[in-house]
């Protein structure tokens, strides 16, 4: 059934690469424009910039492999660029492998239009879940993960999720945007009113340095009891992210006796994401997956 839907879809595309579907998340057009033209710029180490564009690729795990989950990926590079692979295509081919269908958001950037990244970030959500059933996707298994400013983006659609609009014309804005469960790696998560003055906050608030619309991007004064369970991995010698953003995040959702659980290393760094660093950082893929086993996400 999923094959015959693939191939009946007009606005989705086979990708000749080890993507098994690429979507445009917004095929009719995206509500805020982030002002970007021209293509994207391939940077060293499969990093992307000026994307004004956002597109999911797709990782269906074999049918007979297939546990329902599901997890749209985020990855980082500070609202400016986006680390696609060790961060995405990586993480979404690990999950594959384990039964989980794994989907890489790559969102466009800000470029001073705070608002864009999150409305990917919801649509995709939504998209996922409304198509579901034709993915082989349990729609109460949906999961986002972030890594650095993806972190943000993923904790901001944790924290800021609606239950979908039912008098929407749209049928995917009827859907629920909230995910069930959060994955995120040495993730930004706090804005602090000193820093708005920053001349790097331009690429994300631009001309907006309200603090109260800095707070909305803050996810740890956003959480409610509704937030999902979560997961956090952070190094404690990371010197780009310290670890107290998700120490702040997680005393936040402990408020709320929201599960969840942290692994701070003692070694690793910023970014390591799924690369290969001969440290016990490298080992959270398999810890992440004993979490899911124990959450009941999969068997």
């Amino acid at each position: 059934m999923r094959v015959l839907f693939i191939l009946l879809c007009a606005a989705f595309t086979i990708n000749s690469s080890a993507q098994d579907l690429v979507i445009d998340v917004w095929p009719n057009g995206a509500p805020t424009d982030n002002g970007l033209t021209g293509p994207e710029v391939e940077l060293e180490n499969n990093r992307v910039a000026n994307i004004s564009v956002a597109k999911m690729y797709v990782y269906f795990p074999e049918e007979k492999n297939n546990n329902g989950a599901a997890m749209i990926l985020c990855p980082g590079g500070a609202y400016i660029r986006e680390a696609m692979s060790h961060e995405g295509y990586e993480v979404a081919e690990w999950l594959k492998e384990r039964g989980i269908t794994g989907i890489v958001l790559k969102y466009r950037l800000p470029n001073g239009h705070h608002q864009v990244p999150l409305e990917d970030a919801t649509r995709a959500l939504r998209t996922v879940r409304y198509h579901a059933e034709e993915w082989g996707i349990d729609p109460n298994k949906i999961g986002i993960a972030g890594s650095s400013a993806g972190g943000n983006l993923a904790a901001n659609a944790g924290t800021r999720f609606t239950f979908g609009d039912e008098n929407a014309s749209d049928p995917i804005e009827k859907v629920s945007s909230r995910p069930d469960f959060m994955l995120l790696l040495y993730p930004f998560i706090d804005h602090k009113e000193e820093n708005m003055a920053k001349p790097v906050k331009d690429h994300f608030f631009g001309k907006d340095k309200n603090w109260e619309t800095a707070k909305k991007y803050s996810p740890q004064r956003n959480v409610t009891e509704q937030t999902p369970p979560t997961f956090f991995v952070h190094a404690d010698n990371d010197n780009v992210v310290d670890p107290s953003h998700s120490i702040e995040l997680y005393l936040a959702l402990k408020k709320f006796k929201i599960p969840a659980e942290m692994h701070i290393f003692q070694d690793g760094g910023h970014g390591f994401g799924m690369n290969k660093i001969d440290m016990p950082a490298e080992q959270w893929p398999e810890l992440f997956h004993q979490w899911l086993k124990q959450r009941k996400v999969i068997e």
